[in-house]
């Protein structure tokens, strides 16, 4: 399995085993919240422990022999945290039952604060004392499953994130408002593009944004610790301990202080930061007026006081610092309420001030359900204060609303690709013409890959994995132990058996057709240009290959169901009957050997059907059960093969869409104006409107597009997928509402 491809299914997996415990205790989530994520945060500190142990101990100097024992400062070079024996996670697993695991967590945990300043007092310990001894055993194994012992990359760096993701669902701590979704956090860092500096957050949360910061640097192949300093400002004490564990579990460090931002300024960065990141609260309306009329950093001055002398509204407040903290070059990307792009009266008035300055850059509108605890739509705001003169009085307007992936059915966010093709619009607006054709180039290059990937690609332990020659073999060995079924039970050669051979036989030479097209496209992109005009004519080259893979996977569909009805059509065949002389006659004795083997098991079948007459109609009625049953097996196998390759398939088409997206409508490379996607607005316009900054004001309608791809089977899996969500949170409601019932004695 590809490592990449797979890691959503681990973190599902740990996060069902911690939520299992969970749910068999008595623990409610905010319990159970603090020490599972301390626990993740050892697991992943022990993980960057061992990946750069064995070098570090390798490199470190002798001396009349002996070599100096290791330091938290080699580890510290190396982006990972030093761990003493006891705070090492495999010291904690091992444990018996009949240790105290909850005075060894808790050492562990004091060991690495003691070795860490930023980390004193953040990470939990007296938080243990409430849980059970066997439910922590249970949870350390949970975590520590066999096959993240072979794996590397940030791994638990994202099951960090994950965990955080999960319990901000269940609103665990702080009504989930800590977490910002990993999308919208990823999409504003990549615009504004943390090069070197400082960057501040004055909502910090549980520390996404200095995470994603130090990602764009990681990128560039530059260390972040050494490029970035990360200040944070967070009101609730609890949360500041997540975002020290979050970057520590990152490598990274940050000054984060516990602040009302509206009314303390601890980090003094005025005029001072050369980036700003945050997803303030929304719509707030209990700022104390009197507290911050004087505040410099509302250059605009306040958005508008009700009767109870409060700001009537928060977001304007918020917007003015961000605005304020930053220096003559700075940058800042922040979430805010959909409200606040079109509010009126007094917020209008320093929104026209704000777009007076020339300094907002890009608006992005986001569809509702990105967050997990609220539903409204919201937009994404970015400042440049170094912005080119020639874009001054313009701003770029995004409205990505239409632009989403299905998570669940309550939340969505931005697949990888649709970040990057809402990524590479901004890059044409800012004339990074190289950036968005080597994207072009990507997609193409993945286009080919994902085809050859369709009949052998490496799996996580460097086994080859076939999708499309798997599920021939699959389907061959099914269709041979059909075949001996058919002959054993004399049954006629019915119309979907002839239409499944037919259909086998096309299928085999349209995959060798796909496959001679593989190689064929491969060997032409050796060659390939990367202008603008060679790229888009290898796209159009590529679109017959898409094709293929659609309908290779149309009919990988339809082989399966004649397959099944085959089958089924095999159960329900009647037993072959006696002879007048109560022996099998002479039509009823065929060979029993069909013309190529019938796959695993046919030597048991035959010692099933061991009889002094093999051809007796008992004999026959055994060896026809154990065929039946046998065949129930091969129809699984080929069902897993069929999912397998049609998803390895969908891949080619789909990272061709993507090519094809963005040549579609970027033809020549060059920003334009998009209807109902993009438009670059002049303040002339902005102003005609009220200085709406609202992008679906500015840039239409989009023009409906019909869907070839529509999969109404996937469709109707969808459904019942969300069936089921509803179903266990029924199950879940009933559960609290017993409980509640239980603590009020009734």
């Amino acid at each position: 399995m590809a490592q990449l491809e797979h890691i959503e299914a681990i973190e599902k997996r740990l996060w069902s085993a911690a939520d299992t415990l969970r749910a068999n205790s008595s623990y409610a989530s905010n319990e159970y919240f603090l020490p599972v994520m301390g626990l993740v945060f050892l697991r992943h500190a022990y993980s960057r422990y061992l990946a750069v142990k064995d070098d570090i101990e390798a490199n470190l100097p002798t001396r009349f022999g002996k070599t100096r024992p290791l330091t938290k400062e080699d580890f510290s070079q190396r982006g990972a945290i030093f761990l003493r024996p006891e705070a090492q996670f495999d010291t904690l697993v091992a444990l018996p039952d009949d240790a105290d695991r909850v005075t060894a967590i808790i050492r562990a945990m004091e060991s690495i604060e003691a070795d860490y300043e930023s980390l004193r007092g953040a990470l939990p310990k007296n938080e243990y004392q409430e849980l059970d001894n066997d439910v922590l055993g249970e949870l350390l194994r949970a975590l520590n499953p066999e096959e993240l012992k072979h794996v590397s990359g940030d791994i638990f760096g994202r099951i960090y994130e994950y965990f955080l993701t999960q319990f901000a669902d269940q609103k665990a701590h702080d009504g989930g408002e800590f977490f910002t979704p990993v999308s919208l956090v990823s999409l504003i860092a990549n615009i504004i593009e943390p090069t070197s500096g400082k960057v501040l957050d004055p909502a910090c949360g549980s520390g996404g944004m200095f995470v994603q910061s130090a990602r764009v640097a990681e990128r560039r192949h530059e260390n972040p610790a050494e490029k970035l300093t990360f200040y944070g400002l967070e009101k609730n004490a609890t949360t500041i301990r997540l975002a020290k564990m979050n970057l520590a579990v990152h490598g990274l460090e940050g000054n984060i202080q516990k602040a009302i931002t509206y009314y303390e300024d601890p980090h003094e960065l005025l005029h001072k930061a050369d980036y700003v990141m945050a997803n303030p609260p929304f719509n707030v309306d209990e700022i104390d007026a009197d507290k911050v009329k004087n505040d410099p950093r509302l250059p605009f001055g306040l958005p508008g006081i009700n009767k109870k002398k409060k700001v009537s509204n928060g977001n304007y407040v918020w917007i003015s610092y961000f605005y304020s903290y930053l220096n003559d070059h700075g940058r800042a990307g922040f979430v805010m309420s959909s409200q606040a792009s079109s509010a009126g009266r007094d917020e209008a008035k320093v929104r026209q001030k704000l777009v007076e300055t020339g300094d907002v850059d890009i608006m992005v509108a986001i569809r509702s359900n990105f967050f997990y605890t609220r539903t409204v739509p919201c937009e994404l705001w970015h400042i440049d204060r170094n912005k080119p003169e020639a874009y001054r009085d313009n701003i770029l307007m995004l409205d990505a609303r239409n632009i989403y992936r299905k998570v669940t059915r309550k939340i969505y966010d931005f697949s990888p690709e649709q970040e990057k093709n809402l990524l590479a619009i901004v890059w044409l607006y800012r004339g990074e013409t190289e950036r968005y054709l080597n994207l072009v180039a990507e997609y193409c290059r993945r286009v080919l890959s994902e085809g050859a990937a369709c009949f052998s690609i490496a799996d996580g332990e460097d086994k080859a994995v076939e999708p499309l020659p798997e599920f021939i073999a699959a389907l061959s060995a099914l269709c041979d132990a059909l075949l001996f079924v058919r002959t054993l039970s004399e049954a006629e050669h019915t119309e979907p058996q002839r239409e499944l051979d037919e259909a086998v036989l096309m299928f085999k030479t349209d995959v060798a057709d796909f496959r001679r097209c593989v190689t064929e496209q491969q060997a032409i992109w050796e060659q390939q240009g990367t202008t603008n005009d060679e790229l888009k004519r290898a796209v159009e080259r590529l679109a017959a290959l898409a094709e293929a893979s659609r309908d290779l996977g149309r009919q990988i569909d339809k082989l399966f169901k004649l397959a099944s009805t085959v089958v089924e059509a095999a159960r329900t065949t009647p037993s072959p009957q006696p002879s007048p002389s109560g022996r099998g006659s002479a039509s009823s004795q065929p060979s029993i050997r069909p013309s190529s083997q019938p796959g695993k098991g046919f030597k048991e079948v035959l010692a099933v059907a061991e009889t002094p007459s093999p051809y007796s109609p008992d004999g026959k009625e055994k060896l026809l059960r154990a065929e039946l049953a046998k065949i129930r097996g091969l129809l699984k196998d080929t069902d897993e093969t069929r999912a397998q390759a049609i998803e390895r398939l969908k891949k080619v088409r789909y990272f061709w869409k993507q090519a094809h997206w963005l040549t579609e409508r970027f033809p020549d490379a060059e920003f334009r104006d998009v209807e109902g996607l993009v438009k670059l607005v002049d303040r002339a316009e902005i102003e005609a409107n009220d200085w709406s900054l609202t992008p679906g004001r500015y840039v239409g309608v989009a023009p409906e597009e019909e869907d070839e791809d529509f999969d109404f089977e996937e469709t109707l899996r969808d459904i019942h997928l969300e069936l089921e969500d509803l179903n266990a949170e029924a199950v879940q409601l009933a559960e609290k509402i017993k409980k509640n019932f239980e603590g009020l004695g009734i």
